[in-house]
């Protein structure tokens, strides 16, 4: 008997989405995604699982790459982005079909990376439930490795980047994870 497997697949994968328009001016900040939190996404107390977070961010990065240009072909011609790290930061709960609006601010680029951050928060009444920030490098899939940013998708990253410059930077973004301590007394 064949094996049947399965892969995580983000809502946009050969749909409709909103790409890129050179003349249209670019939102500070963007708003690519929204969901509902789905049944199948929920816990053991009634909430967004703590994966699920996650996934939902990932979403809406898919949400932005699709934005940029990077789909289904892009991918195939051997290009891609890669999560390098994550840091979540959890702040309320979300309860199933509460409905999720997503936010996503270009922090920063290079010649291989894309620093992002997102918000989530409550869609009916903007309560902020959760932060991500994420570091991405871009792959030559084929080589396996850091590859620079072609030409045209670094130019619509530094546009984006441009009409973000407007947006403070966000207070997580950046921080140390770790439990605070009071320094000992130092003997004089």
């Amino acid at each position: 008997m064949a094996e049947h497997r399965t892969r995580v697949v983000t809502p946009y994968e050969g749909t409709g989405h909103r790409t890129w328009d050179e003349t249209a001016p670019v939102p500070a900040p963007l708003e690519l995604h929204s969901t509902p939190v789905r049944p199948e996404w929920t816990d053991y107390n009634g909430h967004l699982s703590e994966s699920c977070y996650l996934r939902v961010f990932g979403d809406n990065s898919d949400a932005f790459f699709r934005y940029l240009g990077i789909g289904e072909e892009y991918r195939a011609a051997g290009g891609s982005l890669y999560t390098a790290e994550t840091h979540l930061i959890n702040r309320r709960e979300a309860a199933e079909g509460e409905p999720l609006r997503l936010t996503l601010q270009l922090l920063d680029v290079d010649a291989k990376r894309v620093h992002l951050f997102h918000t989530m928060r409550h869609a009916a009444d903007g309560t902020l439930l959760a932060t991500a920030e994420q570091l991405l490098l871009h792959v030559d899939t084929a080589a396996g490795r850091a590859a620079p940013l072609p030409g045209p998708l670094r130019a619509r990253l530094e546009t984006v980047l441009a009409a973000h410059a407007v947006l403070p930077p966000p207070e997580e973004a950046g921080r140390r994870m770790g439990i605070p301590r009071n320094p000992a007394p130092r003997n004089r």
